[in-house]
């Protein structure tokens, strides 16, 4: 159980550490670079960038790896001086997950359905619609809540060091 215990939260401390790592990353520089495009080179960008992350390596060892490692840790971790930190972690990742599911997903997959950058009439309104402040506002908050619950398993594995 002691090597459950400590190998669940290394692997849910290093994915969040990823998954805070490409929320902060669109934060300061994907959405910054982009909003400074054109309405085609924006649109064509951001869906190529869509269609790209949908890999192995970040689904499965980043956004649902940090959620489902960071709940095994939780669950090796009853009773334990880790618990606290790890389930507020856990708290944290599922608005993380939810924002994710239920705003950001939904307008990337909009300005997927819009189609090639060159058969859209109108890509400023394509553009418009995708609403960059609002996918921006909730990434912050994406960013805050992950790199947030990364720092706190990153204690939580202090904790359990100094208790072995």
């Amino acid at each position: 159980m002691d090597a459950l215990r400590v190998v669940s939260l290394m692997a849910a401390t290093m994915t969040m550490g990823l998954v805070a790592g490409v929320f902060g990353l669109y934060a300061h520089t994907v959405m910054p670079g982009l909003a400074k495009t054109d309405d085609r080179t924006f649109v064509g960008a951001f869906q190529a960038l869509d269609r790209a992350i949908i890999n192995p390596w970040f689904m499965g060892g980043g956004f649902v790896g940090a959620l489902t490692f960071t709940i095994l840790a939780a669950a090796t971790h009853i009773g334990r001086p880790g618990l606290p930190w790890i389930a507020v972690a856990l708290v944290l990742y599922l608005v993380t997950f939810i924002i994710t599911i239920a705003i950001n997903v939904p307008l990337n997959d909009a300005l997927k359905a819009a189609g090639d950058p060159d058969g859209i009439a109108d890509l400023a309104a394509v553009r418009e619609r995708f609403d960059e402040a609002r996918w921006v506002r909730w990434n912050l908050v994406r960013v805050f809540a992950s790199t947030t619950a990364f720092g706190l398993l990153a204690w939580a594995l202090t904790l359990y060091n100094k208790a072995s």
